[in-house]
């Protein structure tokens, strides 16, 4: 009974999630439309709200076509796989019923985040496609390299906290949030956060202008639409671990739901503000100005346990 009790949660809170994402799509839209003085969707229905749903129907609704010279199964597989991986991330949600808020949540989190990239790497290859390749190897390239920063902030945070659970980074902060213990890490995380999601100003993988939407270039109906809602899965799962994180959420209360809001805000905002970096400034931001800057904080917190330590005994 409580297997079941728990796959019907996850699958109460897959439908939330996947709903969550149909009105992300349509506040970006809204929100980039008031940032260039213009209006979004506003035809479909009352306020164009039912917007995001037409489009879902005409998406899976379209023939769905595919190169001849591609490696037809793992082209069609990868973006199943990548929705897939970026569902099975919600799984450390921090319920207080402990459903499947496992104590190894973060390290569960890292694993993850880290299969994802091969889903951009074989839909890349598999479509057969010079363009494609290049969008691919480019966005693996930017993956790998901010979740190196991504790992050591998390590295930092363990060490503080002594455990993987993201219920023990609720209980650490009820009388301080950690974005005000350490607010420049706060920043390195969401920057990160932002090329680990491909999103602007690091959406390489889909710099239309020399690469021609990159990696799913090859992809149209059900398979674009996929991997479109596995991107923006990915983005309100990084909003809600910054606020658990960082800004001390507890998850039974609304305030936690505004707070995800506004950082899902943060990323549109971000996308209708900020012009594309270029791709070696990418590189060095993550290597020359990231990297140490996490090592730092890394060796600090390991100072402040070792100091709490010895005054213990």
């Amino acid at each position: 009974m409580d297997m079941m009790f728990s796959l019907i949660c996850m699958f109460l809170l897959m439908i939330c999630i996947l709903v969550g994402v149909a009105f992300l799509t349509l506040l970006e839209r809204k929100v980039l439309g008031y940032i260039q003085i213009r209006k979004g969707p506003n035809k479909v229905g009352f306020m164009g709200i039912p917007q995001p749903f037409c489009d879902a129907i005409k998406l899976f609704s379209k023939e769905q076509v595919y190169p001849l010279f591609s490696n037809y199964i793992m082209y069609y597989y990868s973006p199943i796989m990548s929705l897939f991986l970026s569902l099975l991330m919600w799984v450390v949600m921090p319920y207080s019923l402990v459903m499947f808020s496992f104590s190894l949540g973060m390290l569960f989190f890292l694993v993850c985040s880290s299969l994802g990239v091969y889903t951009v790497m074989i839909a890349g290859w598999s479509s057969n496609s010079n363009y494609s390749l290049l969008g691919g190897l480019r966005a693996v390239a930017q993956t790998i390299s901010y979740e190196v920063s991504l790992s050591l902030i998390l590295m930092s945070f363990l060490l503080l906290i002594e455990s993987f659970s993201l219920l023990e980074f609720m209980k650490f902060q009820k009388m301080i949030w950690l974005i005000f213990l350490s607010l420049p890490l706060g920043f390195v995380w969401f920057v990160s956060s932002l090329a680990e999601t491909n999103r602007t100003p690091f959406d390489f993988a889909e710099g239309e202008s020399e690469l021609v939407s990159g990696f799913n270039v090859e992809y149209s109906s059900g398979g674009f639409a996929l991997i479109f809602l596995s991107e923006y899965s990915s983005i309100l799962f990084m909003s809600m671990l910054f606020c658990v994180m960082f800004l001390g959420s507890n998850i039974v209360s609304i305030m936690f739901f505004i707070k995800m809001v506004f950082m899902s805000f943060l990323f549109i905002w971000v996308r209708g503000t900020l012009p594309r970096y270029r791709y070696d400034k990418l590189m060095y931001l993550a290597w020359k100005s990231f990297l140490p800057m996490s090592l730092n904080y890394l060796f600090m917190y390991m100072g402040i346990k070792i100091l709490y330590f010895s005054l213990l005994i």
